[in-house]
């Protein structure tokens, strides 16, 4: 796919540069966006180097900024594609023979998924789908046997949910959130309601001013899917209303409860003011309820781990499960008592998640996006949900 001052570079798709990441094969990616739009969210080993369209373009100066000759092969990356793609062009016209750029830059990329089968034992199959920009997780929950399936955590690209059902012969028969959501905007609803089926909350989130129609859940209701069981735990602590799923006494959807690694934060809702609250409910909730189950029970999270430098905590596309034995046994934070657990997680918070407030009110419905383009903006950037 050789370029040259006549031909123009190859615009690529933000699954295509996904491929390119997994397949292992050689370039370098450069990002034309601001050092501040970079330093706040941006993919692993980028380099960047500014540039807006009818910047004049110095081919030496390039080289001598990033360290990148014309034998490499480059993908340039921006925000929207625009000033990436200009970048390509002044490249390919300065003689590098292999540049690509991605089209719709980071907004695409924050629209990138995965489908990761898990293994949790027993009759239900569980896929996970990542959303691997923002680390955001989801669930399809199924009997197989009968090709019927939940759909928990959706985000709002409801499609990539329904692909995923389809692709394996199953049909969604009920939607289910763990919780209000504060990093993305939920897709709960929405593919509910383009699927004519039940959309399902815990009934404390009561107390959050929902707007949006739904069917409570109460502590330790069940419903079926075929044969299998999803049971409302209730989890209180990152929210008041949070319900972890227990699928057929296997695993446990635990939303933004606990993580692989880390566990979620509790002053998005509460507060700084009354941030104790929220830590005293979270401790009670991971070892009343979640410690509580089997060792043997497979925990699978809400969100997996990205930092702003475009670091994983876990290797996309594989699965991002723990079990209860090894939070018990390998996550410090649960190893401190109620006092100093409290203080941790109150001290710990990092950055509050971007636009966290008008999401917040998006997922109660009592506001919506003004458009596709503000509800891009309004999620880009990774998730912030977890207690450092």
């Amino acid at each position: 796919m050789a370029s040259t001052a006549e031909q123009a570079p190859v615009g690529i798709s933000a699954t295509e540069l996904k491929r390119l990441f997994d397949s292992g094969e050689r370039f370098v990616l450069v990002d034309t966006r601001d050092r501040e739009s970079f330093e706040s969210w941006r993919l692993a080993d980028a380099r960047q180097y500014l540039y807006k369209p009818h910047h004049e373009f110095d081919c030496e100066a390039f080289e001598a900024e990033t360290g990148i000759g014309s034998e490499e092969s480059v993908v340039t990356i921006c925000a929207k594609g625009k000033s990436s793609r200009a970048l390509a062009e002044e490249l390919a016209a300065a003689g590098y023979d292999d540049v690509r750029y991605v089209e719709d830059g980071m907004r695409a990329w924050s629209a990138v998924y995965d489908a990761v089968d898990i293994d949790a034992g027993g009759d239900a199959d569980i896929v996970q789908i990542q959303r691997r920009a923002k680390g955001c997780l989801g669930y399809l929950v199924a009997d197989p046997e009968a090709g019927v399936a939940a759909a928990v955590d959706p985000t709002r690209h409801t499609d990539e949910f329904v692909a995923a059902a389809a692709e394996r012969g199953w049909q969604i028969e009920r939607v289910l959130d763990t919780h209000i959501h504060a990093d993305h905007i939920s897709g709960g609803r929405q593919l509910a309601d383009e699927l004519s089926v039940p959309y399902h909350l815990g009934e404390r989130v009561s107390d959050r001013d929902v707007g949006v129609d739904y069917e409570p859940l109460a502590r330790n209701e069940v419903v079926t899917v075929g044969d299998v069981d999803l049971k409302a735990v209730f989890t209180p602590g990152h929210t008041s209303g949070m319900a972890s799923y227990l699928v057929d006494e296997n695993a446990l959807l635990t939303g933004d409860t606990v993580f692989v690694d880390s566990v979620g934060r509790t002053e998005l809702q509460f507060g700084a003011a009354d941030a104790d609250t929220g830590a005293k409910l979270l401790y009670e909730s991971l070892h009343g309820t979640i410690l509580a189950e089997p060792d043997s029970v497979t925990v699978l999270p809400g969100h997996f781990h990205v930092g702003d430098d475009g670091s994983y905590g876990i290797d996309p596309g594989t699965p991002a499960a723990t079990t209860v034995a090894k939070l018990r046994t390998e996550l410090p934070v649960l190893e401190l008592d109620r006092a100093s657990f409290v203080a941790t997680v109150r001290d710990a918070a990092p950055e509050k998640p971007p636009n966290y407030e008008r999401i917040i009110a998006i997922n109660r419905g009592r506001a919506s996006p003004d458009d596709e383009v503000e509800a891009i903006e309004l999620e880009l950037g990774p998730n912030r949900c977890a207690a450092e």
